[in-house]
């Protein structure tokens, strides 16, 4: 399987990854559950959150999304991209599901906002072993 390949395989199995934004000069990193459209990923959150403010401060991201904690030869995605803070409504119901309805009144919550991250360089890493393999976007 070649790299663009293994990197759709692992973005349509894989929902939870870490989220990179800088923090006053510095990298900070949560959990985050992500959707994707091919390789766009997108990830639902609150206008009211700290990585909102980051971003619209500085777009740039770094995620890492595909680990299943086996430990070596998992293999994974490096992703850097850049992110756009949007309510689009057709993003918002392309993304809404009832896990979302723990943390928000609907879709028409007026605090739900969607972070659209389109990926500016991919890596698969740790495929058993092997060196990392850029993907050709």
């Amino acid at each position: 399987m070649d790299a663009k390949a293994a990197a759709q395989k692992i973005l349509d199995e894989s929902m939870v990854g870490t989220m990179a934004t800088v923090q006053g000069g510095k990298p900070f990193t949560r959990y985050m559950t992500f959707f994707n459209d091919g390789f766009t990923l997108y990830t639902a959150t609150s206008k009211q959150t700290d990585k909102v403010d980051e971003l619209e401060a500085n777009p740039h991201t770094h995620i890492l999304i595909g680990y299943e904690g086996e430990g070596f030869g998992d293999d994974y995605l490096e992703i850097m991209g850049t992110a756009e803070v949007t309510d689009d409504e057709g993003l918002i119901d392309k993304v809404w599901n009832e896990a979302l309805e723990g943390y928000f009144d609907g879709p028409d919550d007026p605090n739900l906002v969607i972070l659209k991250v389109q990926p500016d360089a991919m890596r698969v890493m740790n495929k058993k072993g092997q060196p990392p393999q850029d993907v050709s976007l």
